[in-house]
């Protein structure tokens, strides 16, 4: 399957459903979407993607929004998913923060942060779940399963329950902020702690999915990236109300690739749609932690498929992933629009954090890895100063408190006395 900016819009297949199917992007195999269980393709394993008959327009964005649904967020998109509504907490309209001391500091044309900490349970991960247990009760299934680095263990559990499903997380043990385990607790998941890392969980997790003991809603899942990529349909449209113009260049942290590629197959939709021209596609970028960077290792080796790595470590706990399933469909991404990866050290993650934090957005560590790789790339030459840049931030401040704690300045100790604080401060 032609994954390029400017492919056709394909035809829809006998399969189709509504004008929607599945098909996969290593040998073109079409699939129903409904008709049964599937997260790979049935001929070759290989990835499967969720198409359109009818791309959306920008035009289209928010019209059909129905009285007993929302009009703003992901399902103000619904004319690009392949439901009208999904199980809503609700998600996604999350601010697109100015932050002018950065911006000057980095020496970008212009610089906007879009904060995913936001949505309901504090990360992106809620954009996919409205969609995919939506789709699981289209499906008929009544568990739903994940590995996770924590946030995903938190949607999956909130959506799971407002849905009234059960739901299972597979967790690396000792792994995981303490934030994203009570949430996922308090949620009411049932949790494993895995003695292994993250790519060994989402192992376990696909092999229970192909005994039909829960359904998978990790990014491997193909419906999961349909609510994802509005993230970067928000982006567009905000960024062009204020600069009549789209961003340049988006940086996003890199942990299985689904936002990465995510928002490439919603711009090429748009491009398909002719809303977008493929000039006007921003350059996607991505950024790993060094001690977990195989997409990056691809981009620079110039392969087509990465290495994955079997140990990996990072306070950067979201992105400590070694084995990138949605690199297929992210590579593609990040060449096919000029963009890049890059690696960036814990050190230099942690300063992104506090600078973020210094202009009132508060984010987790992973997150932090966007603005610390804009600012490599700046430093190597490989940015412009004239180009206008979005960072993506995935997850809330408040997901990892002790990372926070760390990052931040100490408490002082003082009498209970106001001349005794006065003179403290003072000195």
């Amino acid at each position: 399957m032609d994954l390029a900016i400017d492919a056709p819009t394909p035809a829809a297949p006998d399969c189709a459903d509504d004008g929607t199917w599945l098909a996969c992007i290593a040998c073109d195999e079409t699939f129903a979407p409904f008709e049964a269980v599937r997260y790979t393709c049935d001929e070759c394993d290989g990835l499967l993607e969720v198409r359109y008959d009818d791309p959306p327009t920008f035009d289209e964005f928010g019209s059909g929004a129905s009285s007993d649904g929302p009009d703003r967020g992901v399902w103000r998109y619904r004319e690009g998913l392949p439901f009208d509504l999904g199980v809503t907490l609700p998600e996604g309209d999350t601010p697109l923060h100015r932050v002018p001391r950065i911006e000057e500091a980095v020496g970008v044309d212009a610089l906007r942060i879009k904060h995913e900490g936001m949505n309901p349970t504090g990360s992106f991960k809620d954009r996919g779940m409205t969609v995919g247990v939506r789709v699981a009760k289209e499906l008929g299934v009544g568990a739903l399963a994940c590995a996770s680095t924590g946030n995903t263990s938190a949607a999956l559990a909130a959506y799971g329950g407002r849905g009234g499903m059960q739901t299972l997380v597979l967790l690396p043990e000792g792994k995981v902020a303490a934030g994203k385990i009570a949430q996922a607790s308090l949620h009411g998941a049932r949790i494993l702690e895995v003695d292994g890392n993250f790519d060994a969980c989402l192992d376990i997790v696909q092999e229970l999915a192909a005994r039909g003991e829960a359904y998978l809603l990790n990014s491997l899942n193909p419906f999961r990236l349909e609510g994802q990529k509005t993230i970067g349909f928000e982006i567009l449209e905000e960024f062009y109300a204020d600069y009549g113009t789209f961003p340049d260049r988006i940086v996003l942290p890199v942990g299985n690739a689904g936002n990465t590629s995510a928002l490439y197959k919603g711009f090429r939709e748009l491009v398909q749609s002719g809303a977008l021209d493929p000039d006007e596609v921003p350059k996607l970028t991505g950024v790993q932690a060094e001690g977990a960077a195989p997409m990056v290792e691809a981009v620079e080796e110039g392969n087509d498929e990465i290495r994955r790595w079997e140990e990996v470590e990072t306070r950067a706990t979201a992105i400590r992933i070694g084995n990138p399933v949605n690199a297929p469909k992210a590579l593609p991404g990040i060449r096919n629009t000029g963009g890049t990866a890059v690696a960036v050290s814990d050190p230099e993650i942690t300063a992104a954090q506090r600078h973020l934090a210094s202009e009132g957005v508060g984010v987790e560590p992973a997150s932090a890895a966007s603005l610390a790789g804009l600012k490599k790339l700046r430093r190597e030459g490989v940015v412009d100063d004239d180009e206008r840049v979005v960072c993506l931030t995935t997850g809330h401040l408040l997901k990892d408190p002790d990372a926070a704690y760390e990052a931040g300045g100490d408490p002082e100790p003082v009498p209970n006395d106001a001349d005794a604080v006065v003179d403290h401060l003072h000195d």
